[in-house]
């Protein structure tokens, strides 16, 4: 059984929102509330941390009493950035918690079913991420002449999603360590990298989208119509 953290400080400035992006409506429910529901319905998760601020408390705990979850939920407040956040939200879980899985919450659309197997993946490794190949072809550009550079093999190219699951100690020490040497990462698998720990890639899901522009939340409410409609 693993624990879960769930950043949610997210701005809602390129929805063209003034709000947490996670309280925005999704087919009448809010982002936030898709993501609990599907971490509600995992076999492998017993706790929930959201990582936010105090200015969404009210709005973050009128979600969760709607939903009437059966798993303890915390609120952990956050710092300045993700990474800050996560820290925090480690410092939060019960003395108790060995293995955590970190999932953005405006990755609305993770099923149980890829929680359960990361988690379970988590038995046999240290630290691992959700990804997918990449379909595209990836080009490398030199930011001041917008000239290429390089194209990597995208054979060897995954997209990393959320979840993403480590050892709980071996993650605090990782962040420790990336706060004394001013390393500064967008994922936590990035921490586990640069202190040369492995970080094992368990097939995501297409439909695992970080919703973030107007256009993903229309192809949010897509998928979960499609998802109803198979129901």
């Amino acid at each position: 059984m693993v624990y879960l953290l769930i950043p949610a400080a997210g701005s809602g400035r390129r929805m063209g929102s003034n709000r947490n992006k996670l309280l925005l409506p999704l087919l009448g429910q809010p982002l936030l509330a898709w993501t609990l529901q599907a971490a509600e319905r995992s076999l492998q998760i017993r706790w929930i941390g959201i990582i936010g601020q105090p200015h969404d408390w009210a709005d973050f705990k009128e979600i969760v009493a709607t939903l009437k979850l059966s798993k303890p939920v915390q609120f952990i407040q956050g710092g300045s950035t993700r990474q800050e956040s996560v820290y925090c939200g480690l410092q939060g879980l019960p003395a108790e918690a060995k293995q955590v899985l970190i999932h953005d919450g405006a990755r609305c659309l993770a099923t149980p079913d890829l929680f359960d197997r990361c988690a379970i993946a988590l038995n046999d490794c240290m630290g691992l991420i959700a990804a997918v190949p990449v379909k595209d072809t990836i080009k490398v550009v030199e930011s001041e002449t917008q000239i290429i550079t390089s194209t990597p093999d995208r054979r060897y190219l995954w997209a990393a999603q959320t979840p993403q699951g480590f050892d709980v100690a071996q993650l605090r020490h990782c962040h420790e360590e990336g706060m004394r040497q001013g390393w500064e990462v967008t994922d936590d698998a990035a921490l586990f990298e640069r202190c040369h720990l492995s970080v094992k890639i368990i097939c995501g899901e297409e439909t695992n989208l970080k919703v973030t522009t107007p256009v993903d939340l229309a192809i949010a409410e897509y998928i979960l119509r499609q998802r109803q409609a198979q129901e």
